[in-house]
């Protein structure tokens, strides 16, 4: 397991996973929360089965998989019903978290979660990188790449982290309003930095 845990976050639509990828392609082992998200709903496991008993079958879709857009618009609808998910989905994504941290066997592991500031898990980072962009560029990318209603989106930034809050916890930050090219060397420089701090990370 790689000991220094680089914690990667930022709001939606700000390009949370074009940043990681350029990680990846690097070499660095990632862990993604929205991935493992998805993993822990898959057909078969206990909470799918207990999210259709509390929602009703009419969130489970033909080819049995879970209706995710459906579903997050019960959840932005009703708080509760976003609270009895996330006590059934966070202790299940922890657990799926640590044992992928485990395995990671690069230099660092980049830990990717759209939550990391709201649930307090930068608590087991050495570093925590926000990628940044106004609020009216997450909502405008958000609504273009999944076909949301503007209203939708406004609440689901709304259950978020501010862009203050997350600015705050950051150690690190990368600007993702300028473009790929600057991207690119956002990560290439803040990789070298992460590989000479966890050589020497005791």
């Amino acid at each position: 397991m790689s000991s220094f845990i680089v914690g990667l976050t930022g709001g939606i639509g700000s390009g949370k996973t074009a940043a990681s990828n350029r990680f990846a392609k690097l070499g660095i082992g990632i862990v993604d929360a929205d991935v493992i998200s998805r993993e822990v709903v898959e057909p078969g496991t206990e909470a799918l089965a207990s999210i259709a008993a509390h929602f009703g079958k009419s969130l489970i879709q033909a080819d049995g998989q879970l209706d995710r857009a459906a579903l997050r618009q019960t959840i932005f609808a009703d708080p509760n019903a976003k609270t009895w998910l996330e006590s059934l989905l966070h202790p299940l994504i922890a657990k799926h978290t640590i044992e992928q941290l485990d395995e990671i066997q690069s230099t660092y592991a980049l830990y990717v979660s759209p939550l990391l500031v709201e649930v307090k898990q930068q608590t087991f980072c050495q570093r925590l990188v926000v990628v940044d962009v106004p609020e009216s560029l997450q909502l405008a990318r958000t609504i273009e790449r999944d076909n949301n209603e503007q209203a939708q989106v406004e609440r689901i930034m709304a259950s978020q982290a501010s862009r203050e809050t997350r600015l705050a916890a950051a150690t690190d930050v990368i600007d993702n309003t300028t473009g790929f090219v600057d991207l690119d060397l956002q990560v290439s420089r803040l990789h070298q930095q992460f590989l000479a701090l966890a050589g020497t990370y005791k």
